[in-house]
């Protein structure tokens, strides 16, 4: 047991960094925060379903939906981020508003800040994130949610192509089962499930903020 801990710690297995996965990694598979819905939606058919993660637009503003945001001064964490960046402007575009780039903080929890402290409208973030910073940063009561996004599937554990994925699930998945009920609470890790790669390679991807930048400076009268 503990020789397989040490291998699946040499072996560096990390949050991917939604559409940047190199050539050379590949998926383990997705962690379940089930009081937060990510995990598996049920059996059919002798096939698991992926329950998906909601992601949360927060707002310091009497606006209380988010469709009434249009044309608002986005602040995001990273121009690469699922959470962050990508599934706002997804979920803009369809219910037929604009968020604006305005603001890249570098982490979620700078970004619900920036929007507490009326440097930018809005922001998303992940609901892990949220219920983290809800439980200990007190910047969450100067913020409420207006709004959910379309859910898209949790993010995945990654590894290189050279090591044995399905031992480091193993692994994972032991050392999640033995965590102690205090940690267990306070990550909100309960297992782990597979999630298709083409339930990730469905999810849209929107312009980038240079892009969309640039689009909104072509179309100003």
């Amino acid at each position: 047991h503990r020789q397989r801990d040490g291998a699946a710690a040499g072996a560096q297995v990390e949050h991917a960094r939604w559409g940047r996965w190199r050539p050379g990694a590949q998926q383990v598979e997705c962690p379940v925060d089930q009081r937060l819905g990510i995990g598996p939606r049920h059996q059919r058919r002798g096939r698991e379903k992926q329950r998906q993660s909601p992601k949360l637009l927060l707002a310091d503003d009497p606006r209380d939906r988010i469709d009434l945001f249009d044309g608002a001064a986005l602040a995001y964490n990273d121009a690469l981020s699922q959470s962050g960046w990508a599934a706002p402007q997804t979920h803009a575009e369809r219910i037929g508003i604009r968020l604006l780039p305005a603001l890249e903080t570098g982490a979620h929890g700078q970004s619900a800040r920036a929007v507490a402290e009326a440097r930018t409208d809005v922001a998303a973030l992940d609901a892990v994130t949220w219920r983290l910073l809800q439980r200990f940063d007190p910047v969450t009561r100067d913020l409420r949610v207006v709004g959910l996004t379309d859910p898209t599937p949790g993010l995945p554990l990654i590894t290189a192509r050279t090591t044995d994925p399905d031992i480091l699930f193993d692994v994972v998945a032991e050392a999640i089962a033995d965590m102690p009920e205090a940690d267990r609470d306070l990550t909100g890790l309960q297992r782990l499930v597979r999630i298709p790669a083409a339930a990730y390679l469905s999810v849209p991807t929107p312009p980038s903020p240079d892009q969309i930048a640039q689009e909104t400076r072509v179309s100003a009268p």
